[in-house]
């Protein structure tokens, strides 16, 4: 059993260092390449070096939840610190996205009056970022048994490469044309890309804040499945919501007729292996009583919201 665990904190190790030499490449690359767009008058690498600096980003992300996310619950934080990765996940989108809108800003500028650009120095700076994300893609699909979802991670890294790419043939355009105003529309193709794959985190990390039904969780369903078990006569007050990215917890109120405890913990079992099996729930409270509260519903209300019923008693 130890050499088992010994093996995984050993690939989580090797993991954790790939991790860390992917960051620092996609750390030193954009810093180049934002100096080679300084240098060679073109926006489209520096918005290539912000789309790179992106990763590097996810990278510190993963590699902080893979640090901050192993530590112990506390007095204090009782749920434990894997709720660390969306806050930091929020506040990289945001530095993102207002980077994405000055190059876009600036791009104008651009496009209004169109500067000469050296085609040579872009398309070497563009090469070396092209190699740095095929060589990170590498990296990356080695480390990936442990832990990121690694299949997103590499159709990632193959998107970079592409516009890196994209951004060579540019400068081998422009050694030949002087078609300079394809700078700043290439810029805003990729501030586009930035803005857009950063939305898709924005949306998942605030339904997580918000404790929102995890997507693809039907609470009716879950009702079905539960009361069609037996020694359940309804449940109520329903909860499930993502305490972390990888898990999803539920609370509920189950209401059985009254009987002896050692009884509901044999249907507590029941009830655990079906949200288990049917709806990969892995952290469920249950509640048992043998009277419903709440007159029975399936969504809690807050007192200042009014209770139904209330005044037909």
């Amino acid at each position: 059993m130890t050499t088992a665990r010994h093996n995984h904190q050993h690939s989580e190790k090797s993991w954790g260092n790939r991790l860390v030499y992917s960051m620092l490449m996609n750390l030193f690359i954009p810093a180049v390449q934002i100096y080679g767009g300084i240098l060679s008058g073109s926006m489209a690498l520096i918005s290539d070096a912000l789309h790179n600096l992106s990763d590097f980003i996810s990278l510190v992300i993963n590699y902080a939840a893979l640090v901050i996310g192993k530590r112990p619950p506390t007095l204090k934080h009782t749920f434990g610190f894997k709720r660390v990765e969306i806050f930091a996940t929020l506040f990289s989108v945001a530095l993102l996205y207002g980077a994405g809108f000055y190059i876009a800003a600036e791009a104008w500028e651009r496009f209004r009056e169109p500067q000469p650009i050296a085609g040579q120095l872009v398309i070497w700076i563009a090469l070396l970022g092209f190699a740095g994300n095929i060589f990170s893609a590498l990296l990356l699909h080695a480390g990936s048994k442990v832990n990121l979802n690694m299949k997103s991670a590499f159709l990632h890294m193959m998107a970079d490469a592409a516009t890196s790419l994209g951004v060579a043939a540019l400068g081998i355009l422009w050694m030949f044309k002087p078609w300079y105003w394809l700078d700043p529309l290439f810029s805003w193709l990729i501030v586009a890309m930035i803005l857009y794959s950063g939305w898709g985190l924005l949306k998942d990390s605030f339904f997580i804040l918000m404790n929102a039904t995890p997507p693809g969780i039907d609470l009716e369903e879950i009702q079905k499945s539960l009361e069609a078990i037996d020694g359940v006569l309804e449940i109520h007050d329903l909860h499930v919501w993502n305490p972390s990215n990888e898990s999803i917890a539920l609370a509920v109120h189950i209401t059985v007729p009254d009987q002896m405890l050692g009884r509901v913990d044999e249907l507590a079992e029941k009830v655990r292996a079906t949200l288990a099996g049917e709806f990969h729930i892995d952290h469920p409270t249950l509640q048992f009583e043998c009277s419903s509260c709440n007159h029975g519903q399936l969504l809690c209300r807050s007192p200042e919201n009014g209770h139904p019923n209330h005044h037909h008693h």
